[in-house]
């Protein structure tokens, strides 16, 4: 039993031997099936250095060409914008050249964040803010362009021009000083200077001025009675007989000495009323016709009224004296107003009238005279323009008016006139100014003449010109040349007369 035992367990164990080395050689060998399926596996390759390097570069340079693409876009976009804003900027140029400033800030201000600090851009939006009526605006722009430019001289002119418009006018003195100088051009120095000007006025606009001026006048006048120098006349009441005219009734010449002399107050009440009042005396002497002396004494009071900053309303009365010769000729009293209304600091418009009583006094010399009485109104429009360089001026007026007959008894009945006026002056340089001016008055009266037998009309012409020369600030010489040509269907009223002169006038202010 024990031997079959013994048998049994050396089988089991050679069993064992055997299925153990049976798996040792299955797992060492592959089986056929596991051969093939390897076989068909892609064969990984090592990834070496080199390759790795490779591939790093050809990264960056897709990443490289992927940012210059953005960047050329960009800046093509940018150079877009910019031509964009180019076209914009010369349009607005052309706008305020075209004197539409307005619009051209409304293209210039979406482009002021971008722009902003750019001189020229700056100086643009400044002058179409400025002329636009948005001076506060424009005194930004115009603080950024001195900040990069101290020495723009015309930022720091329109600078001082747009702080005057807001009223500071401190700050607009020490700009507008400045400027000057600098040495400007010389119509800059003039606008600069009439700016200066302006504010020292509205600067001392509540003190009282007080004015005068005094002239003394050597001259020679071809015609000192304004009479007509016909000798002999015919008078168709008394059946056309030729009448001789006595010396005094013909034209005269004369040399003759003029004093003049005047005074005038204003006084500013408060921003909107201002009391004025004026005296004036005008006395000529003649050297030899001694009889055609004449002095004139004159005086006027009244307000100013301030109807915003371009309308202004000036009322008053006055009074004046006449005196020919030693007797006194007529006094004058009436009342006047002017409405005055400025369009730009180079333009202004007066709409004016007066009403006058002019009263004439018996005497010894001048007897039945009371018979001329007459009431005068006259009424006009008048313009004046003031040219770039600050102080030649042009100017017109067109008046109508009438007189009326206030006894009855005036030889000529009632007067009704039509008026024109026109002149100027030209600065020739900083002292000398040349003036001149043309007249034309064309009258017509109510009543047949009883001497004449026909009614009178009369159309009168006259032209003055001259030079004023300041050799001070208040001192000044006018040597002058005065025309009149009176044209009438009365002989006895036609006359010429031809004035020469020389003044020398002083100021007080």
């Amino acid at each position: 039993m024990r031997r079959i035992h013994l048998c049994c367990l050396a089988m089991a164990l050679a069993g064992s031997a055997t299925m153990v080395r049976t798996a040792v050689a299955q797992t060492a060998a592959p089986s056929k099936t596991d051969t093939s399926s390897k076989a068909k596996r892609p064969a990984v390759k090592k990834t070496t250095p080199a390759r790795q390097d490779k591939r790093a570069s050809e990264a960056a340079a897709i990443e490289q060409a992927a940012r210059l693409k953005a960047e050329a876009e960009a800046r093509a976009q940018r150079e877009a914008e910019v031509a964009a804003q180019e076209i914009r900027m010369q349009e607005a140029e052309a706008l305020v050249k075209a004197g539409k400033p307005g619009e051209a800030y409304d293209l210039l201000e979406p482009m002021e964040f971008e722009r902003s600090g750019e001189v020229r851009y700056d100086y643009l939006l400044g002058i179409a803010a400025l002329d636009s009526g948005k001076a506060d605006k424009a005194t930004l722009a115009f603080e950024r362009v001195l900040a990069v430019d101290p020495n723009f001289a015309g930022a720091r002119l329109d600078m001082a021009r747009a702080y005057y418009q807001l009223g500071d006018l401190p700050r607009a003195k020490t700009e507008f000083e400045i400027v000057l100088k600098a040495d400007p051009p010389k119509a800059a120095r003039v606008t600069v200077e009439k700016y200066l000007a302006a504010i020292d006025y509205q600067m001392h606009a509540k003190d009282t001025k007080i004015g005068g001026y005094l002239e003394g006048t050597f001259g020679h006048d071809s015609n000192v009675n304004a009479a007509t120098s016909q000798g002999q006349v015919a008078v168709p009441a008394l059946g056309n007989l030729i009448f001789t005219l006595n010396a005094s009734s013909l034209k005269s010449e004369d040399y003759y000495l003029g004093f003049a002399g005047g005074m005038n107050v204003v006084h500013p009440v408060n921003e909107t009323v201002a009391l004025f009042a004026g005296v004036d005396l005008r006395q000529r002497g003649n050297m030899v016709m001694t009889q055609y002396d004449s002095t004139t004494l004159s005086g006027n009071a009244g307000g100013i009224f301030s109807l915003g900053k371009e309308d202004s309303l000036r009322l008053g009365v006055l009074d004046g004296q006449y005196t020919l010769g030693s007797a006194r000729y007529y006094d004058n009293t009436g009342i006047n107003g002017e409405w005055r209304h400025v369009f730009s600091p180079a333009n202004q418009v007066s709409v004016f009238g007066q009403q006058s009583y002019y009263r004439f006094v018996n005497s010894a010399r001048f007897t039945g005279m009371t018979a001329q009485n007459f009431d005068q109104t006259v009424a006009g429009a008048s313009w004046l323009h003031v040219m770039p360089d600050g102080k030649s001026t042009v100017f017109g007026s067109l008046f109508y008016g009438q007189e009326r007959d206030v006894t009855g008894t005036r030889p000529d009945g009632a007067k009704h006139f039509t008026g024109l006026r026109a002149g100027g002056q030209v600065a020739l340089n900083d002292k000398t100014e040349f003036f001149g001016n043309l007249g034309w008055n064309y009258g017509t009266y109510s009543r047949q003449n009883a001497l004449f037998l026909t009614t009178r009309r009369d159309v009168l012409y006259d032209a003055a010109a001259g030079v004023n020369w300041h050799w001070d600030k208040k001192w000044a010489v006018r040597p002058q040349l005065a025309l009149t040509h009176n044209q009438s269907n009365i002989a006895i009223y036609k006359y010429d007369r031809a004035d020469l002169s020389v003044t020398i006038r002083r100021d007080f202010n």
